[in-house]
């Protein structure tokens, strides 16, 4: 598949979305609402569940299925109150000391007036400096679209795991070719230049795992849940100067070639 083959991929309407990995991934998920200061955005889900025997907060933005529940999340896209909501939950995740595990799948944050308003921007900023500092194991995988600083403030994580047929960029392809070129018809050669697949994007150590989607969604999940349990308890025998410093170094190594 091309670039611009697994954008469709991405966007397709059956495609598993966050809150079908947490039902499937997490024992006991209890979901959590509300940032304290607006309201509760079902863009973005969250709360505190088990995986395995280890406690965890899980935090997923979600799309949604069928017309009705897309309107009612928003399509995906968060307001600020949704960024604030997850944040919240962040930090409770670093009082108690439960690793966090992000499920990114959204086109981009909201960017309505009301949004806007509500201080988007910042939102998205705050969640940037405050996961590079969490004090807790992250683990961030996009799942389907990862669009912008709306999949970005989820995305601040010790790894960042990515599923074959997800895409990651700055900008959506038709806005690159609307801006570049005046044409968005030429969205699939925006696509390939942005270097927005999981290959591209693990050379460039912007991701640290690609986990593969042709073993089907039972599968995928089984895969997940052993490489999660492995991977937290890795993380978690650290100290937490050890946790900060390789998040730090994680972050300073993107763009570079690997050996």
């Amino acid at each position: 598949m091309n670039a611009y083959e697994k954008l469709l991929a991405a966007r397709a309407d059956n495609r598993a979305t966050a809150k079908d990995y947490i039902s499937r991934l997490f024992l006991d998920f209890v979901e959590l609402h509300g940032d304290r200061r607006f309201g509760d955005d079902k863009a973005i889900i969250a709360g505190i569940g088990r995986l395995g025997r280890i406690p965890v907060t899980v935090i997923g933005i979600e799309k949604g299925h069928g017309t009705k529940e897309r309107i009612a999340r928003n399509f995906g896209s968060a307001h600020p109150e949704g960024y604030r909501k997850a944040l919240r939950q962040m930090k409770l995740a670093e009082k108690f000391g439960r690793p966090v595990i992000c499920f990114v799948d959204t086109s981009g944050a909201y960017c309505g007036m009301g949004a806007e308003e509500r201080g988007q921007g910042q939102a998205i900023a705050e969640n940037l400096m405050e996961m590079m500092g969490l004090k807790v194991p992250i683990i961030s995988i996009l799942i389907g679209e990862g669009g912008s600083g709306g999949a970005l403030a989820l995305a601040v994580a010790d790894e960042v795991w990515m599923l074959e047929n997800a895409v990651y960029s700055v900008i959506s392809p038709e806005g690159c070719a609307s801006i570049l070129w005046k044409d968005p018809t030429r969205v699939g050669d925006a696509a390939k230049h942005l270097k927005i697949t999981a290959q591209d994007l693990l050379s460039m150590h912007v991701i640290d795992r690609i986990v593969p989607e042709g073993i089907g969604f039972a599968k995928i999940c089984a895969f997940l849940k052993i490489q999660l349990i492995n991977t937290l308890n890795k993380n978690r025998a650290l100290s937490t100067e050890e946790l900060l410093n390789r998040r730090y170094e994680r972050f300073r190594r993107i763009g570079c070639n690997r050996s």
